[in-house]
């Protein structure tokens, strides 16, 4: 494999990084599990408006990258829990004045697109 030039690099691993995470549910999930281990119901409840199946798309993604560890508990009934990596919580943390932003500006943003919208 060929090294790319370092302003490359520079721009496209952010550009991974924010794959990872920029979609529409990661960060709200990673949220979700500030406290600590939860199972899928608790996700699903705490994660309002997402779908079973993108919830379960959302998980094995995150797992897949290493943001958080699924386990499977062998006791009657079986189940399964979700909880934050080292390096999760990291990324809980980056992302937690983020969140607190959208959630301190959301009024403006709406405000913002009705006037868009209202100039058509």
């Amino acid at each position: 494999m060929t090294a790319l030039p370092d302003d490359q690099e520079l721009t496209c691993r952010p550009r991974v990084v924010l794959g990872i995470v920029g979609d529409r549910w990661s960060l709200l999930v990673v949220r979700n599990l500030r406290l600590g281990p939860r199972r899928f119901t608790e996700l699903k409840r705490e994660t309002t408006g997402i779908s079973q199946r993108m919830l379960t798309v959302t998980l094995r993604g995150l797992e897949r990258d290493g943001i958080l560890t699924r386990t499977v508990h062998n006791v009657m009934p079986p189940h399964v829990s979700y909880e934050l990596t080292p390096m999760g919580r990291t990324l809980r943390e980056a992302a937690t004045p983020l969140l607190e932003w959208s959630v301190a500006h959301l009024d403006r943003i709406d405000a913002a697109r009705a006037e868009y919208d209202a100039r058509d």
